[in-house]
């Protein structure tokens, strides 16, 4: 069972002045152009795995169909920051269902029935402003929703060149595992894997390599 609509309006009294939702289907001109910013900041190249050269070349069927998964499907929800009074979005993220077993977002092998959060961004102008907790507790919240899977950890991946994201997951709960993975663009470079388990849960945020 999806409890997706209850999740939202605890994180929406959790912050008065902005709503964080999931993206509607019919939004996609707004996704993409969000994933378009997000992929000309000047962080982009050590917080990203797409570039913008790519992106802006793909067809509007793309973002349509993307934006659609991201609205309503089992395995995916984009969950956006946007004003109270109805404004412009100021960030959002996107949270995978990775099921034990079976193949994650980075092409290695799920030792979890887990959500991988991806595609983190909130605009500079509304940083510092508490976005990003507000993003990540709609999407933990959902995490924690699902019955198929029981979700027992939610993680993501940070290069280790982004202090600052780095610095940033950590004020939210999310710990380093010890699992590191060669950057694609640069395998000189590691991203390391932080989470956070369930709960009242214990021993999910290990190493996946054992």
């Amino acid at each position: 069972m999806d409890r997706t609509n209850r999740a939202e309006r605890a994180v929406n009294l959790g912050n008065a002045g902005w709503a964080v939702r999931v993206v509607r289907a019919d939004e996609w001109v707004r996704a993409k152009a969000l994933r378009l910013e997000a992929l000309r900041d000047p962080a982009a190249p050590i917080a990203y795995l797409e570039t913008y050269e790519d992106a802006v070349q793909r067809p509007d069927s793309f973002w349509r169909e993307r934006t659609e998964r991201s609205a309503g499907g089992t395995s995916v929800r984009q969950f956006v920051a946007e004003p109270a009074d109805g404004g412009g979005w100021a960030g959002s993220v996107v949270a995978l269902v990775e099921r034990r077993g079976t193949t994650d977002a980075l092409g290695g092998v799920s030792a979890y029935d887990q959500v991988h959060l991806v595609a983190v961004y909130v605009r500079p102008e509304h940083r510092g402003a508490g976005l990003l907790k507000e993003l990540f507790d709609a999407a933990t919240a959902w995490a924690w929703s699902l019955e198929e899977p029981r979700v027992e950890r939610v993680r993501l991946y940070v290069d280790e060149r982004n202090g600052r994201a780095r610095g940033a997951y950590r004020k939210l709960g999310f710990e380093p595992t010890g699992r590191t993975v060669p950057v694609e663009s640069d395998p000189s470079a590691q991203e390391f894997e932080l989470a956070v388990a369930r709960p009242g849960a214990a021993g999910s945020q290990g190493d996946e390599r054992g």
